[in-house]
């Protein structure tokens, strides 16, 4: 079965969720994470809703697959607690630079502490509601902790949803820190710049004439020698940026390891390949 929990944040959640859960009880709920089991799957307005496959079992006198309806909702954060954690992230040019770059920054935890406030679960009192239809009186149930595990798989892919959870939608984050003083600079950074367009007489180069006379000499030899040595060229301040906005696991990426880390590995081999031939 896929690892769940591939980047630090859906680690941390998992954890946490282990940390005030019956590690068993959860782990028995990891088999119904899969598509097998969640038929529906849906987060509106920080609420999470999942319709879960359940099991036949005739001993209970159940003959028809049953579907149990289940819900999760975390406590939100209040307004004027938000104002103050988003008044903390655009004091800091790294963070709000990461967070432009669908990059949860690994000191997020930090920046919420300094304003005495979490943004991960830490006990069951970070959940306002978690319910199953099913009949299992545990809480949670089997049903619920698939649900969990599909919720830190999500979490992997969109990091964001962590602050929509929290009860702010990403528009509403984006806005928030646009409207900081180094989110206003960073914004404009990194907002789209359309060139003007502009009509091309021909797709082609054209040839023109020259009234001076031809020099073959100069035209094999060329004007000036070329240079003993290459300088070498100066990297990227941020290496691979179009492929880093996509995250680390990007949605056609099903393996366990970082999509990030497994193109830089691909940037570097091909940066080395040929190095001595230069």
């Amino acid at each position: 079965m896929a690892k769940l929990g591939k980047t630090w944040w859906g680690e941390r959640f998992i954890a946490a969720l282990e940390d005030f859960t019956d590690s068993g009880r959860l782990q028995r709920g990891r088999a119904y994470s899969s598509d097998n089991r969640i038929l529906a799957f849906a987060i509106v307005d920080g609420l999470v809703t999942a319709t879960v496959r359940g099991n036949v079992n005739a001993y209970f006198g159940v003959y028809k697959e049953p579907r149990y309806q289940t819900r999760i909702r975390m406590v939100p954060i209040a307004a004027t607690d938000w104002a103050k954690a988003i008044t903390r992230l655009g004091s800091s040019a790294a963070l709000i630079a990461r967070l432009l770059m669908n990059e949860m920054p690994d000191t997020i935890d930090d920046a919420f502490a300094d304003v005495k406030l979490h943004l991960l679960p830490r006990s069951r009192k970070d959940f306002a509601l978690t319910d199953c239809s099913c009949p299992d009186g545990a809480n949670p149930c089997k049903h619920i902790a698939g649900v969990y595990y599909r919720l830190a798989g999500q979490l992997d892919r969109d990091p964001f949803l962590l602050f929509e959870l929290r009860g702010l939608s990403r528009e509403r984050l984006n806005q928030a820190l646009s409207a900081t003083p180094l989110g206003t600079s960073l914004a404009t950074l990194a907002g789209d710049q359309t060139a003007p367009m502009v009509p091309a007489e021909s797709f082609f180069t054209r040839s023109r004439v020259v009234d001076s006379p031809l020099d073959y000499h100069s035209f094999w030899t060329g004007k000036h020698r070329l240079p003993s040595e290459i300088e070498p060229a100066t990297p990227a301040a941020v290496p691979a940026i179009l492929v880093r906005k996509a995250g680390d696991f990007p949605a056609f990426w099903t393996r366990d390891g970082s999509f990030v880390a497994v193109m830089e590995e691909l940037y570097q081999r091909v940066r080395e390949k040929n190095r001595d031939l230069l």
